[in-house]
């Protein structure tokens, strides 16, 4: 099945990430965009994490059958994202900023981080993405790819320290 248009910049931006084993979308909303990462790479272990209380309930109506546990949304800050530090290999973010020195606590040295816009030509767009980019680079982060996608955008982004030989 294709994704829905809304979920282009993301479904092109997971084309430079390699094969995840834990993934992390923050603001997850209804789960459409952690259920598509499920459905993408489905080795991996998808978690999804939102502010409001609705949505996580929302989104976890439409998880179905799972016995395995791949898939689960959970209540949370992005500002105190409740998960282990180095716990994650790709961070994805649709229409929202991560806070960076979470997103640098949650995710392991070398993992991804995927910022998609379903609006924006550009990601991070305007001053608050020049300042997110400054902060992103500060904490080790290298911009390794970004591009018009859709009707939107996306950028990935790379916490340096992982192993060499990873797909860019």
């Amino acid at each position: 099945m294709p994704p829905s248009p809304l979920l282009t910049p993301l479904a092109a931006a997971v084309l430079h990430v390699g094969d995840p084993e834990r993934i992390l979308q923050i603001e997850c909303g209804d789960g459409e965009a952690a259920l598509f990462l499920a459905r993408e790479f489905p080795s991996a272990r998808v978690r999804g994490v939102d502010s409001s209380e609705g949505r996580v309930r929302q989104a976890g109506a439409r998880i179905g059958l799972d016995p395995e546990g791949r898939i689960a949304f959970k209540q949370g800050n992005p500002r105190s994202l409740p998960f282990p530090a180095d716990h994650f290999d790709l961070l994805a973010a649709v229409d929202a900023h991560p806070v960076p020195g979470e997103a640098a606590r949650v995710l392991r040295p070398g993992g991804f981080l995927a910022l998609a816009s379903t609006r924006a030509a550009t990601t991070p767009a305007g001053w608050g993405g020049k300042l997110l980019r400054r902060r992103l680079a500060r904490l080790g982060f290298e911009s390794i790819w970004t591009e018009a996608a859709g009707e939107g955008s996306f950028s990935i982004h790379r916490l340096r320290g992982g192993a060499p030989g990873l797909a860019l």
